[in-house]
């Protein structure tokens, strides 16, 4: 794709030192300035496909995959990896995870059926939510999903009815909600008490699942679950909350004699989008996670369960780049300038939603000096619709490519079709060559239900 395409290879999407010795590489070819992504050349990119456009890197999705192989599965007897597919999923991304082996987990009917469309083995999905209904439930069972974490008291009750009718055993965890309150923005913190996930840790609630559990004939109760939060930057939280699980597997086990078998710890790693953030190696996180749960289990004389990580934000945040093309520009004298974009909110809801930063660079002007600060706006009717504040661009021109960094977690699994605007392509790059994987909307599609 382009010129200097094969001269570098650059698959850390979102890691900024590399961008910036792609600007010096330009600055020193002269003329030669486009942004190379995973091999290939943006601007011809963004040309063939159109914008808006979600790009992808295989190759870094390896990486990653191969990582978690490396550092948890490899080094770590009874351990599961499993890839949180709300942070992206199509039917391509399940192929990908299905053909490096790790499981997948789920957290909606719709997510399961595109699992299934792909024949992914069952036995390695996890099925989440914290009001699946009854259907979906009944879809995870005929098809044997291999757990389902269950959220709440009445799930027990549908799950052993819908397994009882079919002469089946329903292997569940149970989700726990720790009570930490950690940091990192209320919308996506989900450990603490007051949440709307998990099953409190409080003592009647406690005993009452599992003594209702012990009288299921078609329950198999595997052990425990808990998601503290998402894009975190330390490993404390983890730690507490193993902390407090260590205690109830003691106390189910003196009370009940249950002996938990498998421990869920989630994921919520997070990933590198601004400057104050980076993505860390996943030992950083595991290594700890396993000693203190070893070092716990040894405490209590409790043999150590089954190990389960769900990384999903930190596996496919920084493979992903999204092109936009430049439309209108408004400067307001000695207050702002408005560079607008042919996207906005519909393809990336994270910063309106909850004030994500995001980096951006000029694709077809790389190494040109910055000027002074532009706002990126989106195309929506609203006046929240700004994906970038104050991002310090090239002189900026109508139909330049503007390339947003980090967007390969939920922003095609947010995406949605406000302002009737359709939803973007998506291109996945491996070894320097694209492919199709997520056709283009049209217009046509946008009225495809309406009646």
């Amino acid at each position: 794709m382009g010129s200097n395409a094969g001269k570098y290879r650059v698959i850390l999407g979102t890691n900024l030192a590399l961008y910036k010795r792609q600007e010096l590489i330009a600055k020193e070819m002269k003329g030669m300035g486009n942004l190379i992504f995973a091999g290939c050349d943006t601007v011809e990119l963004a040309k063939k496909y159109g914008t808006p456009l979600y790009l992808m890197s295989e190759d870094y999705i390896i990486d990653r995959l191969n990582e978690i192989k490396e550092s948890f599965l490899n080094k770590y007897q009874d351990t599961i990896a499993v890839y949180a597919s709300k942070a992206f999923l199509t039917k391509e991304m399940a192929r990908i995870i299905k053909r490096e082996g790790l499981g997948i987990d789920v957290v909606s009917g719709g997510e399961l059926y595109t699992a299934l469309q792909v024949d992914f083995p069952m036995d390695k999905v996890i099925f989440h939510g914290n009001n699946k209904t009854y259907e979906e439930l009944e879809l995870a069972i005929d098809n044997d999903v291999g757990r389902i974490v269950v959220d709440y008291m009445e799930e027990i009750d549908m799950i052993e009815e819908i397994a009882g009718k079919r002469n089946k055993t329903a292997h569940i965890l149970f989700r726990i909600s720790p009570g930490l309150d950690i940091h990192t923005h209320k919308y996506i913190q989900t450990g603490q008490l007051d949440s709307k996930f998990g099953i409190p840790l409080t003592e009647k609630t406690i005993n009452r699942a599992m003594e209702r559990t012990l009288f299921a004939k078609n329950i198999d109760f595997l052990g425990f679950h808990f998601h503290i939060g998402s894009q975190l930057s330390d490993n404390e939280n983890h730690i507490q909350a193993i902390k407090i699980m260590a205690d109830l597997m003691k106390d189910i086990k003196d009370k009940y004699g249950i002996v938990t078998r498998e421990l869920n710890t989630g994921g919520g790693y997070g990933i590198h989008y601004s400057d104050h953030e980076s993505r860390k190696p996943l030992s950083y996180f595991t290594d700890r996670i396993m000693s203190e749960i070893e070092n716990a289990c040894q405490e209590y004389g409790l043999v150590r369960p089954l190990v389960i990580i769900e990384p999903g934000r930190w596996v496919v945040g920084e493979s992903g780049i999204t092109l936009y093309t430049v439309g209108a520009i408004k400067e307001i004298p000695e207050i702002r300038t408005y560079v607008s974009v042919d996207g906005g909110m519909p393809d990336n809801p994270r910063p309106s939603l909850y004030g994500a930063k995001y980096e951006g660079v000029l694709a077809n002007k790389l190494g040109e000096e910055a000027r002074d600060p532009v706002t990126i706006a989106g195309k929506c009717c609203e006046s929240g619709d700004i994906l970038i504040w104050d991002l310090r661009l090239p002189r900026v021109e109508k139909g330049d490519i503007l390339a947003v960094l980090s967007t390969g977690a939920y922003n095609y699994s947010m995406s949605s079709n406000y302002n009737r605007i359709p939803r973007p392509a998506v291109v996945m790059i491996r070894e320097g060559k694209d492919r199709l994987i997520v056709k283009r909307e049209t217009y046509e599609d946008l009225l495809r239900n309406d009646i």
